[in-house]
């Protein structure tokens, strides 16, 4: 009698076994998110935004765009993110500030025109893109404006600056 117990549990277990490596084993897997990290187009040619998708939907990054200011006109100012999200499609980023100027986008990441990932507008950056500036004498204003952001080919970079 023991025998048929001892055979009767094993039995048991390996059929449990079994039943369990089949479950997992015919289980969905696992749906792989989309990497939205990468260059994109900013306001003018040749400015750019750099998007970096991290854990748990943290976004790092920043605008490198062209001075608009009598002081720094035709100077690439750099001003990285303060704050990025990224949640499901959704994508918003605040900049620091640079010469009295910060950007703030609310928008979504978008499939575009380019047929393979690394081709260029894979990825738009669709949304509200808001302008603030702080004028001398401490007063803030703001500019709205619509825009789509195209990723640029995955193997082009920008141009190398000059070196003094």
């Amino acid at each position: 009698m023991k025998k048929l117990v001892v055979v009767l549990v094993m039995w048991l277990l390996s059929g449990s076994l079994l039943t369990g490596q089949s479950a997992s084993q015919n289980a969905a897997p696992a749906k792989q998110l989309e990497d939205y990290s990468g260059m994109y187009t900013f306001l003018q040619e040749g400015e750019f935004v750099q998007v970096t998708v991290e854990d748990e939907g943290r976004v790092t990054g920043f605008v490198s765009r062209y001075g608009d200011l009598e002081s720094d006109r035709g100077v690439f100012l750099d001003q990285f993110f303060k704050q990025g999200k990224l949640d499901g499609k959704k994508l918003t980023f605040t900049t620091d500030t640079v010469h009295g100027v910060w950007y703030e986008f609310k928008g979504t990441v978008e499939r575009g025109e380019g047929k393979n990932p690394g081709d260029e507008a894979y990825y738009v950056l669709k949304g509200a893109l808001t302008q603030y500036s702080i004028d001398d004498n401490k007063k803030t204003s703001s500019k709205s404006r619509v825009v789509a952001f195209k990723s640029f080919p995955q193997d082009m970079r920008p141009a190398p600056g000059k070196r003094d």
